[in-house]
């Protein structure tokens, strides 16, 4: 029954959208077409009708055993790509605990008095890279039905619980939303919503930090429109304000989009100021200060404890989350010795090889194979460490794209896109049969980093080149389900 419903019918399909997606939204986009293949056709025949060039390897292993099923260039080092997440998942959860919640704090260095701080009010981030602005505006709604109205000294903002550090890799177009800085205070992932109309013979533009109950404009982020075609977008930062301009033949009638903030501290303490002008709260301009003021805590937003965020880090793939968790998790202050960090924790705990610069899998730079990545899953499945129940189900999907309810076979992984890099990895888990972990990993780096910065938002062939990697992807889990499920 198994092998009938594989033949000609389901294969999963899956998109990397954060990797690649300007917005803040869940995965989703044009999903990889899925192809009749025959149960028993040859692996070999697959990966050669991919055409993908580079390298392809992969390993499919029993869950329970360990034995390797089926592999082809096992040892191959390739860039994991968001596969990286799944090993950052499992770094924070072993070095924060699972009950571990990322706090942003109001303190207050003196008391409140006829509703006025005889003092600072102090906006203290804890590395929540999950804050948005409804649950800031939430907080300073809860402060002033306390009484807030003010403060006799200044309003401070501290974001040294992480490293301040402007982008997570240097190799990316400066537009990108997926690459933000990195702060210990942040907001809506530490980007800002960017939208245009037309107006006349131009167009009015505004950025703003919106959420769905809430929408400050924001001032130290500023867009103009430059009559030009290229490049799209140009970037200046100073000490106080970020710079934008545009090109006036990319906007067309009107539209919005997500860009990085790279001063994120100061976006979201003016954020904050701005919604508690709005209840009634007086605050000075945020200043920055390097060390944590002493104080009495007005209020307070957390996340949800560590497996509830890393779970949607993997689903929507948020390098901000894994970059967040991660810096957290090793305590370093940049990324590249976090990622050393997290590599030597790794190859101690998994007796694997592989190499991190950073925890999202967003530099080009990582390495792991798909044998290291298999043992990575089996040690998880065997100890119980965390990973497998917050892993996505991505899901069996029919010739048009769509999830068949109730198809017997489930799939659980994490998938990563690069340009001209694509992985999977996780398990396979058949109805009342064999559970096995599998990972695939296809790559062409050197033909990645031939495309120059300004055109690695979305090079020619591409898309194309993706589309077939996921298609291989899906192909060969089925496969793996029908012979040795």
């Amino acid at each position: 029954m198994l092998a009938g419903l594989l033949v000609g019918t389901a294969l999963p399909a899956w998109a990397e959208g954060m990797d690649r997606s300007p917005r803040p939204v869940a995965r989703g986009g044009a999903p990889a077409a899925a192809v009749a293949t025959p149960a028993v056709v040859d692996a070999g025949a697959l990966v050669k009708a991919a055409d993908l060039g580079g390298t392809v390897g992969y390993v499919v292993a029993d869950a329970e055993t360990g034995a390797v099923l089926e592999a082809r260039e096992p040892e191959a080092m390739l860039p994991p790509a968001s596969v990286a997440k799944a090993v950052t998942s499992l770094y924070a959860l072993e070095k924060l605990g699972r009950g571990h919640r990322f706090a942003t704090r109001v303190l207050a260095t003196g008391p409140v008095q006829n509703g006025i701080v005889q003092g600072d009010l102090v906006l203290a981030g804890g590395g929540d890279s999950t804050l948005q602005t409804d649950q800031l505006g939430d907080l300073v709604k809860r402060l002033a039905g306390q009484g807030l109205r003010g403060v006799t000294g200044g309003f401070l903002r501290w974001e040294g619980a992480l490293p301040q550090l402007e982008q997570v890799a240097g190799d990316q177009p400066v537009q990108v939303g997926y690459n933000p800085a990195i702060s210990g205070l942040c907001l809506n992932f530490n980007r800002v919503n960017f939208e245009w109309k037309r107006a006349g013979d131009g167009w009015s533009v505004q950025m703003d930090a919106r959420g769905e109950r809430f929408l400050p404009l924001v001032e130290m982020t500023r867009m103009s429109v430059a009559r030009r075609e290229t490049p799209i977008f140009t970037y200046d930062r100073g000490a106080d304000h970020e710079d934008w301009t545009v090109a006036s033949t990319a906007l067309g009638k009107g539209g919005s989009r997500w860009l990085p903030v790279r001063l994120p501290g100061l976006y979201a303490a003016e954020v904050f100021r701005t919604l508690a002008r709005a209840q009634g709260i007086k605050l000075p301009a945020p200043v920055a200060v390097p060390a944590l003021p002493g104080g009495t805590e007005l209020g307070r937003v957390e996340s949800e404890d560590l497996p509830e965020v890393l779970r949607a880090m993997l689903k929507f793939s948020t390098n901000l989350t894994a970059e967040c968790s991660g810096l957290s998790a090793s305590g370093k202050a940049d990324l590249a010795t976090s990622g050393a960090a997290m590599t030597d924790w790794a190859r101690a705990s998994f007796g694997i090889g592989a190499r991190f610069v950073d925890h999202s899998g967003l530099g080009g730079a990582s390495r792991i194979s798909a044998a290291d990545m298999v043992k990575v899953l089996l040690a998880d499945h065997a100890q119980g460490r965390g990973l497998r129940p917050i892993l996505r189900d991505v899901g069996m999907k029919d010739d048009k794209g769509k999830v068949i309810k109730g198809h017997p076979v489930k799939v659980v992984a994490k998938s990563g896109t690069l340009n001209f890099v694509s992985g999977l990895a996780g398990h396979i888990i058949p109805p009342g049969g064999r559970e096995m972990v599998f990972a695939i990993f296809t790559g062409d780096p050197d033909r990645r980093d031939a495309v120059p910065v300004a055109k690695r938002e979305d090079p020619p062939g591409v898309k194309a080149w993706t589309a077939r990697s996921r298609r291989l992807q899906g192909q060969l889990i089925s496969r793996w389900a029908a012979v040795y499920g």
